[in-house]
């Protein structure tokens, strides 16, 4: 007995010997650093709530929203929807310098995915829900170029069983008031289409997952010189000042020294805008709005304009940046090198006071930069049903078959 109590003894040593052993190999877990966690898009927080959209999330105000997204009636001469220049085959926007309606505006298409998580909309940030910016297109004079009562006939001439299973009975568009009401339901339609889409995860995003689930930064999902633009994204380059959370945007407004594009008049930025939002018909505080008293919170602590606002744009989200040039909000710049080299060396505003400072990166790093920001290509994420034009019986497929232009520079 004392031979086989002798021998359990001397194998238990050696198994408590072998597992230290064993324990000691094993890597220690590295946890994901907190400025890269914060731009996982595992880590984005569910879509908020539009308490000035009662229809945001139902589903047949997202059904006749999607419709009326495609429709070319939707405009003064027939032939421009919403998806004319959100076009959702190349990221919901049209790969133009400028976009192009009826005529053509002096700014930029912005995607339309993750919109929801914005508190202000457009460059300058002059609307403040997605239905909002959905209607001042409508009206542009460049873009759809058509009036609320033109939409509102629309609507009852070709979508009045939708629009009442909605929103109820279809007032007497003889009145201004009324036809102003539908006009607003269709904003409040699109915006509850538009609320489902949403960005795709990247590969990026993959790296992220394996180095949370294995503890360790994993191989062979990125390159080398990705992980170092990874890198300097997040420390020498100081994109995420930004350029933070899982979208990839502050949601804020900064000057960044863009040069003024040739041709056009002086756009003065978020400075002008911050003042027309608080008097906008459709703002959040409006008769319009379905929110209640202190559901406004954005409009209500929003700075009067101040010049720190001259010449300020949305920071635009990156996810999917790479495949939807030009660049900043009137395109003035056509590669992600070009835009790059413009952070780098931060030339001075045009007017007002750039916030960028120059970055002293190298050609090289300038390269491993780009090459991150096109591992943050992910697709959008929404219904496939959602992404195609869906078919009117009365007119077939309303969304043009052509590929779209590029206007170039």
């Amino acid at each position: 007995m004392k031979t086989v109590a002798a021998l359990i003894v001397a194998l238990a040593t050696v198994a408590a010997v072998a597992y230290a052993s064993a324990d000691r190999d094993r890597p220690v877990p590295q946890p994901v650093p907190a400025e890269l966690e914060d731009l996982w898009i595992a880590n984005l927080e569910p879509l908020p709530p539009d308490p000035s959209n009662a229809w945001a999330d139902d589903p047949s105000a997202a059904a006749l929203g999607e419709r009326l997204f495609f429709d070319k009636r939707l405009s003064s001469d027939g032939n421009v929807s919403c998806a004319t220049c959100h076009d959702p085959r190349i990221e919901f926007q049209d790969g133009r310098p400028l976009a192009r309606g009826v005529g053509t505006t002096d700014r930029r298409t912005m995607p339309i995915a993750a919109t929801a998580y914005s508190p202000f909309l457009f460059w300058d940030g002059r609307k403040d829900s997605q239905w909002a910016q959905a209607l001042g297109p409508l009206e542009s004079p460049v873009e759809h170029g058509g009036t609320r009562a033109q939409y509102a006939r629309v609507i009852a001439t070709h979508y009045r069983a939708d629009y009442e299973r909605t929103y109820g009975s279809m007032p007497d568009l003889a009145e201004r008031a009324s036809a102003t009401k539908v006009f607003v339901n269709i904003g409040k339609a699109i915006a509850a289409y538009e609320r489902r889409i949403g960005y795709g995860a990247s590969r990026f995003d993959a790296y992220m997952a394996a180095w949370e689930s294995n503890g360790a930064p994993p191989r062979g999902v990125l390159t080398a010189d990705e992980v170092a633009g990874m890198n300097l994204f997040v420390g020498k380059a100081s994109c995420i000042q930004c350029h933070n959370g899982p979208l990839f945007t502050n949601n804020e407004f900064h000057n960044t020294g863009v040069p003024q594009r040739s041709g056009l008049p002086a756009d003065r930025g978020r400075i002008v805008a911050a003042g027309t939002v608080r008097s906008d018909e459709f703002n959040c505080r409006s008769r319009w709005s379905d929110a209640g008293p202190g559901e406004c919170r954005e409009l209500d602590v929003l700075p009067a304009p101040a010049h720190t606002m001259e010449r300020a744009f949305k920071v635009p989200s990156l996810r999917n940046v790479a495949d939807r040039p030009p660049y900043m909000h009137a395109g003035q710049m056509q590669t992600l090198a070009e835009v790059l080299q413009h952070y780098n060396a931060a030339p001075a505003a045009p007017a007002g006071h750039s916030e960028v400072k120059p970055l002293g990166l190298t050609p090289a790093e300038l390269r491993q930069l780009e090459a991150y920001l096109r591992t943050l290509s992910g697709g959008v994420a929404a219904k496939p049903a959602h992404l195609a034009a869906p078919a009117d019986p009365a007119r077939g497929w309303l969304m043009d078959d052509r590929p779209p232009a590029s206007d170039g520079d």
